[in-house]
């Protein structure tokens, strides 16, 4: 009998917990001196096996089922077998329809006890073990009825088995959905047991009496529940949607654009990648004369209201008179509250100010207000001004500043619609690690001056910030500067 042997016997012995708590001290004494290797062997984890990448890679068609769920959450994608794990996650989180927003582990089985691959984030907590990184779909599964395991959220613990269903010859150029069922849990739910009281209580018709507990009441749980989600509905066009974001390449940004995109990557984070592989991030960054004329206005009509320039109050405002009349002229009057007559109590006026400067546009010298050079130059040439506001953005000294005004130019230039503007830029913001110290709202605010001019382009002077929907020139605006050389 060899000494694995030996530690084995010994092993089963301590775990059948029938000896007496001595003899239980000496079995454990001699586990001990069996020899360290084979006891070690025992408590490692094992370690996935790997085949070697066959030589011409083909296409699976699998069911992806979200296990415990009753009647079954499943997806069925096609899939091209060269698919490394961590694009296998990424269409795994798309087709389900997560936000890939915890941790996640594939198994090549799907008990718990089987073999498992280790993510960079386990590295950079010291674990140790197979990487996935480069580890192809194709070198875990080979034929029909072969499974593996995919964890996603280790507290709510959604436990998913990928199962193979025919091996396609010709692989499929993209990942793509072609049936499921039932939407996905929302995130954060308390795992099956939270999705089943949250399922039951919508397909009730939000029966107060079936409201889960920990919502006060039931507008609490209809403002919790992602918009619209019913946990019957799938929509397969959305999932591969979704499917064709996760699949493209980014667009082709400036440097300090893409190393904001590399740093969360590395983290396993693609949501700014994501931003970027939009279709509409895609397109080409042009507008016509007509666009240049009706974006630059604010800023037009700002600068022929100070004709040659102002002198400014002793305490360093517009004269009130120049102030009114900008109101009225950019629109701002017609909705805002107040006498619009005084720069320190009309936001809006300042705010144009602010950003007028901080472009180029105007400066102030010896207290007065002036167009400088370039700002008196593109007055009366609309495309002209465009492109001198291009090569300014985004505004800002500070880091928060710096950041914000990169991510609002991605979000807006990938085509988001405006009333969702702020939400996505604070949601970055949050991922690059941007903290806020207000007790309730944690989400960093979206503010910046590069939102600022943005938002002034799209005609906030005259619509108080109550833009919806898109403006296909604002956001080929924001990619003129995100594809600056």
């Amino acid at each position: 009998m060899t000494a694995e042997d030996d530690a084995k016997k010994l092993v089963d012995q301590l775990l059948a917990g029938t000896s007496s708590p001595a003899d239980r001290r000496d079995l454990l004494t001699d586990l001990l001196n069996a020899g360290r290797s084979p006891m070690m062997d025992l408590l490692e984890e094992p370690q996935p096996e790997v085949r070697a990448a066959p030589d011409i890679t083909r296409g699976f068609r699998v069911r992806l089922d979200l296990r415990g769920t009753k009647p079954p959450v499943w997806r069925r994608l096609e899939l091209p077998g060269d698919l490394t794990l961590p694009r296998l996650h990424e269409v795994i989180q798309a087709a389900m329809g997560w936000s890939d927003s915890h941790l996640h582990r594939f198994r090549t089985g799907v008990d718990r006890q089987s073999p498992f691959f280790v993510t960079s984030i386990d590295l950079d907590e010291g674990e140790d073990g197979v990487r996935e990184d480069d580890v192809r779909l194709d070198q875990l599964v080979a034929g029909t009825g072969d499974r593996l395991g995919y964890e996603y959220d280790f507290g709510d613990d959604w436990d998913h088995v990928l199962t193979v269903e025919e091996v396609l010859d010709t692989p499929p150029s993209q990942p793509r959905c072609t049936g499921g069922r039932l939407a996905c849990p929302p995130e954060d739910c308390g795992g099956i047991g939270g999705h089943d009281e949250l399922a039951q209580w919508v397909r009730s018709g939000h029966d107060d009496a079936l409201l889960p507990q920990g919502f006060e009441n039931s507008e609490h749980g209809h403002s919790w529940l992602p918009p619209g989600w019913h946990p019957d509905e799938f929509d397969i066009d959305e999932a591969n949607d979704a499917l064709a974001i996760v699949s493209a390449e980014p667009a082709a940004v400036t440097e300090e654009l893409g190393a904001m995109v590399d740093r969360l990557y590395r983290r396993g984070d693609r949501s700014l990648r994501d931003v970027l592989a939009h279709p509409i991030s895609h397109e080409p960054p042009e507008i016509s004369d007509e666009d240049a004329a009706r974006l630059t206005e604010t800023y037009r009509v700002f600068l022929e209201t100070i004709g040659a320039g102002v002198k400014l109050t002793q305490a360093g405002y517009l004269p009130p008179a120049i102030v009114k009349t900008f109101a009225e002229r950019s629109g701002v009057s017609a909705w805002f509250i107040g006498k619009t007559n005084r720069e320190d109590l009309t936001w809006p006026v300042q705010e144009v100010r602010e950003t007028a400067r901080a472009l180029g546009l105007v400066t102030v010298r010896k207290g007065r207000l002036t167009p400088t050079v370039k700002g008196a130059r593109v007055l009366n040439d609309d495309r002209a001004l465009w492109r001198h506001i291009v090569s300014r953005l985004p505004l800002g000294t500070k880091d928060i500043d710096h950041d914000a005004g990169w991510l609002a130019l991605a979000v807006v230039g990938s085509g988001t619609p405006a009333e969702n503007w702020s939400s996505r830029i604070s949601d970055l913001l949050a991922r690059l690690g941007w903290r806020t110290d207000h007790p309730v709202y944690w989400l960093p605010p979206a503010t910046s001056p590069t939102l600022f001019v943005l938002e002034l382009l799209a005609g906030s002077a005259r619509t108080s910030r109550l833009m919806t929907g898109v403006d296909a020139a604002v956001a080929a605006t924001a990619r003129a500067v995100t594809r600056r050389p």
